[in-house]
């Protein structure tokens, strides 16, 4: 019997599974596509994510990220991180990067799905193998959550959606950059010397190219040619009754989602493996739930409240203004989420 069984090779759960490992336990990660994987996501990764690789001793290039900068057609407002830079890296990247680190601590990665779940006292029955502990690290729509019953309505929020789009460029600044606009949000990550990222987040399910229009300035610095195909994600919000359930544990997208507006859920997804394994090892699993409540807090607040504010043009106007003005609490709640 192993240790732990992770379902999902992401970000999150190969940070589970070398957690995992590095405390000596058994691990073997079903994940069913090679590596590495790409999919739609923003690519920044906050300070304390680009903490969270280094003590899992996860080597990785990127640009280095020095904050956060929103604008509209008027004006701009920047929050500088203060204690360190973060990272923009590209998803595959960070990925073969992250698998290379798995095998050299001994993780075994199997080609599969975990579709079923057979709970017993004391181990777990699933894709044909038994185990102490299974991690569901298996995604946004995550078909562990709602096999086991956690999975919530997503409520009354719009539902959203999100682009993503690379583009041959040199980058014009080494801070993520938030293009706000009438009907959605453009998120911009440098990942390397000649090359953006740019995702369009909004309520409105259209074409990439006419997302972008609504952001003339950026556009015109985006006159090289696109280097990836356009990949999409979402509904975004993503909600989970629970984080435990006997002994499956809900790890990065699959335990809940707000949105990738602040984004930080890569940053989040390696910090709750490291807790999840944590309360593993204590022999504590229920703790758990706490746990990655008390990490994602944070978040779950400042971004609900940016959601909020979108939904109404008057309040979603004031955003970037309200930044621009009160720079101290815009550089506040940017590192309180870094």
């Amino acid at each position: 019997m192993i240790d732990v069984l992770v379902a999902g090779g992401g970000p999150t759960g190969l940070a589970a599974a070398i957690n995992a490992a590095l405390a000596g336990m058994e691990v073997v990660v079903v994940e069913p596509r090679p590596t590495p994987v790409d999919k739609a996501c923003g690519e920044g990764l906050m300070p304390a994510g680009v903490a969270a690789l280094r003590a899992l001793g996860v080597e990785v290039t990127g640009r280095p990220l020095r904050g956060i900068r929103y604008l509209d057609a008027r004006r701009q407002a920047e929050a500088p991180f203060r204690h360190g830079p973060g990272l923009g890296v590209r998803r595959t990247g960070l990925h073969a990067a992250l698998a290379e680190r798995a095998a050299e601590v001994g993780v075994k990665i199997v080609r599969g799905r975990v579709e079923g779940v057979r709970q017993h006292p004391g181990w777990v029955e699933a894709a044909g193998m038994r185990a102490r502990w299974l991690v569901a690290a298996d995604g946004l729509h995550s078909p562990l959550r709602r096999a086991l019953g956690l999975e919530l309505p997503p409520g009354r929020a719009p539902r959203r959606y999100g682009l993503r789009r690379h583009f041959n460029v040199a980058p014009w600044t080494d801070f993520v950059e938030v293009h706000w606009a009438a009907r959605g949000e453009a998120y911009v990550t440098p990942v390397a010397d000649d090359l953006v990222g740019v995702a369009v987040l909004s309520r409105e399910r259209r074409g990439y190219d006419e997302h972008l229009a609504e952001f003339p300035a950026l556009l015109d610095r985006l006159r090289g040619p696109s280097a990836t195909s356009v990949r999409g994600g979402g509904p975004l919000r993503q909600r989970a009754r629970a984080r435990v359930a006997g002994r499956v544990l809900l790890a990065g997208d699959a335990a809940g989602y707000v949105d990738a507006l602040t984004g930080e859920g890569v940053s989040l997804g390696l910090l709750s493996a490291r807790a999840l394994i944590g309360c593993l090892r204590a022999g504590r699993p229920e703790a758990y739930e706490g746990a990655w409540r008390r990490l994602s807090l944070r978040h779950r607040l400042l971004t609900g409240a940016l959601l909020a504010a979108r939904r109404h043009p008057l309040p979603a106007g004031l955003i970037v203004p309200a930044a621009h003005r009160l720079p101290a609490v815009f550089t506040a709640a940017v590192n309180a989420l870094a």
